[in-house]
């Protein structure tokens, strides 16, 4: 069995493969201040739980968060006994990176244009809602060309509570309508129909930029809420993605 691991800023999320299918999937808030044994203890708990603590053979681990990836590689070793991959532009893909400076693409975002590109045909585009909000962009010739980073919806939301003197911390729900009746529901609206706006018109610049239409990939937490706000529906929701992403590279680089 195979375990992967994506640090995210706000979530670590983890699954187990067996063969083509992930059995385990979890989700864990992200804390830099955890230690390497607090890790390795929860991650083989986890593991315990579902009785296949010793069926890990190997681990694949995509990070944004730089505090974390050695202490989280180290957790593995230390308490699951085995080596990790750590995904970078420097290791074998199934696309070609294009971008001005491979070096600064998210280890999220090789392994989503991987999943993306074994899964889906090209060109496509994977728009994956995270802390962040980013776009991942490969073309006909299965280049990753690079793509769009902005503030997700949740940040928009921290924003809005944590810069203004009136306005209250919420959570990201399903807007009632476009015109807000009350200050909750007039934020909700900025936020969750701005973003479904913004989204449709990333959508069609990118596809202008590549010359023809392209299949639209989301992943991440709040894509089933924004998906019924759209103009452009996404061809495939796939929760999955990244982690998907990570076997593949996984496999390349046995």
């Amino acid at each position: 069995m195979l375990l992967t691991i994506d640090i995210g800023n706000t979530n670590i999320t983890l699954g187990v493969f067996k063969e083509d299918e992930i059995i385990h999937f979890w989700r864990l808030s992200t804390d830099i201040t955890r230690t390497e044994d607090e890790y390795g203890i929860f991650i083989k708990n986890l593991l315990r739980d579902k009785q296949i603590e010793n069926e890990i053979k190997a681990s694949v681990i995509s990070s944004v968060v730089v505090q974390l990836t050695e202490k989280i590689e180290s957790a593995v070793k230390k308490y699951i006994g085995i080596d990790s991959l750590i995904i970078s532009h420097k290791i074998k893909t199934n696309v070609t990176i294009k971008s001005d400076n491979p070096s600064q693409v998210g280890a999220d975002r090789i392994a989503n244009a991987c999943a993306a590109s074994k899964l889906y045909n090209s060109p496509l585009i994977v728009v994956d809602f995270g802390t962040a909000t980013s776009f991942d962009i490969v073309n006909q010739d299965n280049e990753f060309m690079g793509g769009i980073i902005t503030a997700g919806m949740k940040i928009q939301a921290e924003a809005l509570s944590s810069k203004t003197s009136k306005l209250p911390k919420l959570n990201i729900e399903i807007p009632k309508s476009v015109i807000g009746k009350n200050t909750i529901d007039a934020m909700l609206s900025g936020i969750v129909w701005g973003h479904a706006t913004m989204i449709d018109g990333l959508i069609t610049e990118c596809e202008k930029e590549l010359g023809q239409k392209a299949v639209i990939i989301a992943t991440g937490g709040y894509s089933s809420v924004i998906c019924n706000y759209l103009k452009r529906k996404f061809d495939y929701i796939n929760p999955y993605l990244t982690l998907i992403g990570e076997k593949i590279i996984y496999e390349l680089n046995r």
